[in-house]
């Protein structure tokens, strides 16, 4: 037996493992009203102003990859309509439009007592089929205020969507 050469063959079973990759997407469907006012709830945001401004933060948006609806709002604040991408903060989105619309003011004197935006901001989501009437809502601010102060609004707002709050707080 030593004298004979053998050979000795193993086989294996190879086995080729496909994976495959699907390209995952998020998907949402959160429509947002954000809400916030100017410092101490100042009447800076004159009228003749507020369109440049609200082209601006649709740009601030459009930048984020976030859908806006409608902008709108009255001499002490404002509202945003909009979703907002997968990949995005809410908190996030706010400081950088609320930093970079004071800057953009400042920079082109849109608002010449402007002082800045209040600490915080009120965020609240909708249904779609919410959107028309949401949209509306914003676009007649000026009407809507006509009756109703902010703080009444932004209380009626929380209260609505069961957020607790402390007055003292608020303004």
């Amino acid at each position: 037996m030593y004298g004979r050469s053998h050979l000795i063959i193993f086989i294996f079973e190879i086995k080729i493992i496909r994976i495959k990759y699907f390209n995952m997407s998020t998907y949402t469907q959160i429509l947002y009203q954000i809400v916030f006012s100017t410092k101490n709830r100042e009447n800076t945001l004159t009228k003749p102003g507020r369109d440049e401004l609200y082209r601006y933060i649709s740009g601030v948006l459009k930048n984020k990859h976030c859908h806006m609806y409608q902008i709108g709002g009255v001499s002490d604040h404002l509202h945003i309509i909009t979703h907002l991408h997968p990949s995005v903060a809410l908190a996030a989105l706010v400081k950088d439009i609320k930093l970079s619309s004071s800057d953009y003011i400042k920079a082109q004197h849109l608002f010449p007592l402007f002082n800045g935006w209040q600490v915080g901001y009120a965020a609240f989501t909708y249904s779609p089929e919410a959107k028309n009437n949401l949209i509306f809502y914003v676009q007649n601010q000026e009407i809507h205020h006509k009756d109703q102060s902010y703080k009444e609004e932004l209380i009626k707002f929380l209260e609505e969507y069961f957020v607790d709050y402390d007055e003292k707080y608020l303004f």
